[in-house]
């Protein structure tokens, strides 16, 4: 992680705001990639006081960040504060909104193990209660389900070809991010490290799947991966998930796919097409954390027959998709059944029980 004592340029929080971005969401100016990466060496450092970072912070949120922005801090994260460890296996790198989710199941847990009984390797990764929604993300999930979350990154990739699934913990891989938390929590509304972080690759995956609120959110993001000097991903998928998180909606879904060299492509998936009726209410629940880890079990040891069990079969099928190991969405979910069926998809999870 970068130090407080380190040389910088020219081009200190204070007068990025009054010369570029703080005169407001209308007449602010945009930084180029220089003054990003500055601006975010600086932050790593400890060098902005508290008042000084918050008004850069919301500037930011007033203004919109471009592509090139995002790329510059994302890349400065990746140099200063990632750990990597890369895993043998090939997988799809799930990097959902690390705030999490407060009011429907969590079901890309269930999703990720169904998927990688099926042969397609998956990476998950989170914080712990990250703010602003301090809700429930993947690490919440498996710790009630008693799978080992607080993992160096090199366990993490041995978990990742031990059982076919791994879960990489953003204080160990990413602790230049993990020193803001104080900060970001006393700011009380997202920043634009809520979006680099779900992008930080601790696998070295080559495909990422993400969420987004709005499309064109997922062209900035992939806009963003392809500026970025740091990120490998060759391929990326994001879609309009359940409260942003990378769980396909009941009904409509609003899909956005980006392979290297070619343009942005959208498409829509309507969960009827595969012979599911529900509703967002379907999947709701009281207690996110216990009620998705309750579900994600049974489901996977072949006791439930409902929207639930649909829903993730679903996202165990995209996942698939996403790695291109299936012809369509149709075969992954065929194979994904048939991962449940077979126990396949409970011994992974008994696996990762045991790593």
């Amino acid at each position: 992680m970068a130090q407080a004592s380190q040389e910088f340029g020219e081009w200190p929080l204070k007068r990025l705001m009054t010369e570029i971005v703080g005169s407001g969401p209308k007449s602010a100016d945009d930084m180029t990639r220089d003054q990003a990466r500055e601006a975010f060496q600086r932050i790593l450092a400890g060098e902005p006081d508290e008042t000084t970072l918050g008004a850069f912070w919301l500037a930011n949120r007033w203004k919109r960040n471009t592509p090139e922005e995002l790329a510059g801090y994302t890349d400065v994260m990746r140099e200063e504060s990632v750990v990597t460890a890369a895993p043998d296996a090939d997988p799809v790198d799930c990097g959902a909104n690390y705030d999490g989710k407060h009011s429907s199941a969590l079901l890309g847990v269930g999703a990720g193990l169904v998927a990688a009984a099926a042969g397609t390797p998956i990476v998950v990764h989170s914080g712990d209660r990250v703010p602003t929604q301090k809700a429930t993300a993947y690490k919440h999930v498996l710790d009630d389900l008693g799978v080992r979350t607080e993992l160096e990154p090199a366990e993490s990739a041995d978990m990742v070809d031990e059982t076919g699934f791994g879960f990489y913990y953003q204080p160990a891989f990413n602790p230049g991010i993990q020193d803001l938390y104080e900060r970001r929590d006393q700011m009380g509304v997202r920043t634009f490290v809520n979006t680099i972080e779900t992008v930080a690759n601790p696998a070295e995956a080559d495909v990422h799947l993400g969420s987004f609120y709005h499309l064109a959110f997922a062209k900035k993001m992939t806009d963003l991966i392809h500026e970025s000097d740091e990120l490998d991903y060759s391929r990326a998928i994001f879609f309009q998930g359940m409260e942003g998180y990378d769980d396909i909606r009941p009904g409509y879904t609003k899909v956005a796919e980006w392979n290297d060299g070619e343009d942005l492509e959208d498409y829509e998936i309507e969960t009827a097409d595969y012979g599911m009726e529900m509703e967002n209410e379907d999947l709701e629940v009281d207690d996110v954390t216990a009620d998705s880890a309750t579900i994600t079990e049974a489901v996977l040891a072949g006791e439930r027959d409902d929207h639930f069990a649909d829903a993730i079969a679903l996202n165990a099928a995209f996942r698939m998709h996403a790695r291109q190991d299936v012809d369509d969405l149709e075969d992954g979910l065929e194979q994904a059944r048939d991962a449940i069926a077979d126990g396949s998809a409970e011994a992974v999870l008994e696996a990762l029980r045991d790593f």
